[in-house]
């Protein structure tokens, strides 16, 4: 059964293209270790709630936009071993002082299909 990665978390806006680079290397990283799809989202309709919102989930600010992203795979086993490969992998072992975002507020987990149209 296929099965998804998801990932919201806030980029400032003056490091989106640095965040776009790596995004670049780790796509292409994903894709040779057996992912199906790589997909990167920046937002540009997400108005921030009262009580809940993509930008509230992230604590963004005003200097940040969301950005929304998935990673598919064939199954979940498939996802543990291409997730092995890829943790492994040089290219994307980066150093945490030049990374373009905050991780400690990125959402991210793993889900099961359920509907596909």
């Amino acid at each position: 059964m296929p099965y998804v990665d998801g990932f919201v978390l806030a980029v400032p806006k003056d490091k989106l293209d640095a965040y776009k680079a790596i995004t670049e290397i780790a796509g292409s990283v994903w894709m040779e270790h057996g992912a199906t799809s790589y997909v990167e989202c920046v937002a540009d309709d997400t108005p921030y709630g009262e009580l809940t919102s993509f930008p509230r989930a992230v604590m963004a600010t005003d200097d940040e936009v969301v950005v929304f992203s998935w990673i598919t795979y064939e199954s979940r086993q498939k996802r543990d071993e291409v997730n092995a490969k890829v943790m492994a992998d040089p290219r994307l072992q980066p150093d945490p002082a030049t990374m373009p975002f905050d991780g400690k507020r990125m959402i991210f987990g793993g889900f099961t299909e359920l509907t596909r149209f």
